[in-house]
């Protein structure tokens, strides 16, 4: 096994700030797309194409992102992630993690089996049942894509509100309950919630996302301040990134109106220039030193 490989769209901030922190350690990472890898059974010695690498495995890959595309594609870069893992490479995160994570009902039913407190989650794909649900809900509930990510195409429904058509949904109905979280800050009140950013089965950093708006994502708007990583948001985070096998996740969990925390989300490629201005720390440091195997203290 020869070299690291970084598989990535583009060279963004992340990805310069990753190679940099490999770089500081002796390693010059390859970039690759995964459009680029295949399979070449009976060509290579492993049976993989990787740009680069002829008869020869990475050390390592770090999973910076996995291209949108067809059905078909998608399947073929993941199995190419499970490939790699089957043939003893180190990878973060495997295939089998961003599976779990991409797929955000697999992401709950494995967070409350792991006993983690989540809120109540329905996903189905009758409308009429759906509807059901939302009007017999205790309260509001969040309409969530399946697969999506950054606070995009998320609803929020009040009982006897009009549900979108099945179509709009990609036919699937994920809805959760509305966290009502205490407020913050009397009249000019906003909603906040957390992301912990776990790296090797330690909470990193974290902080408190917060908008005027009841979607708290940074990419829509929302602002972030330092938190401690520690007590129970860090244990529960860690705990969440464990129970979807992720090797690094970015974690959201909320308070509810009791102030008793929720886990929201498992991120398995998280982006951290939102945790980086809000804290000082680049996540690219404890990603590298993992991806290395050296080993941190805690």
């Amino acid at each position: 096994m020869a070299g690291f490989v970084i598989f990535a769209e583009r060279v963004d901030w992340h990805t310069r700030s990753l190679v940099a922190a490999l770089k500081a350690r002796g390693v010059k990472p390859r970039i690759v797309s995964l459009r680029a890898c295949g399979f070449a059974v009976g060509e290579t010695a492993h049976g993989l194409l990787l740009p680069g690498f002829g008869d020869d495995l990475p050390e390592a890959c770090f999973v910076r992102s996995v291209p949108a595309g067809t059905l078909e594609q998608i399947t073929h870069r993941l199995g190419v992630l499970h490939a790699l893992a089957a043939l003893g490479v180190r990878v973060m995160n495997d295939a089998r993690a961003i599976e779990r994570c991409v797929d955000k009902s697999a992401t709950t039913f494995l967070l409350a089996h792991a006993g983690l407190p989540t809120p109540r989650t329905l996903v189905l794909e009758e409308a009429a049942t759906a509807r059901m649900l939302v009007d017999s809900a205790p309260g509001d509930s969040v309409l969530k894509p399946l697969f999506g990510a950054q606070g995009r195409g998320l609803e929020r429904i009040p009982p006897k509100g009009a549900l979108p058509e099945p179509e709009a949904v990609g036919g699937v109905y994920y809805l959760q309950d509305f966290v009502a979280a205490p407020a913050q800050g009397g009249p000019d009140a906003v909603h906040e919630d957390f992301r912990v950013f776990v790296v090797g089965n330690r909470a990193e950093a974290a902080m408190a996302r917060r908008a005027k708006g009841w979607i708290t994502n940074i990419h829509q708007g929302a602002t972030g301040a330092e938190v401690a990583a520690e007590g129970l948001l860090a244990d529960y985070a860690v705990r969440a990134a464990a129970a979807v096998g992720a090797s690094y996740a970015g974690v959201d969990l909320i308070r509810d109106a009791e102030g008793r925390l929720k886990v929201l989300e498992v991120n398995s490629m998280p982006a951290w220039h939102g945790l980086f201005d809000a804290t000082g720390r680049n996540m690219a440091e404890p990603l590298a030193a993992c991806l290395v195997g050296e080993t941190v203290s805690a």
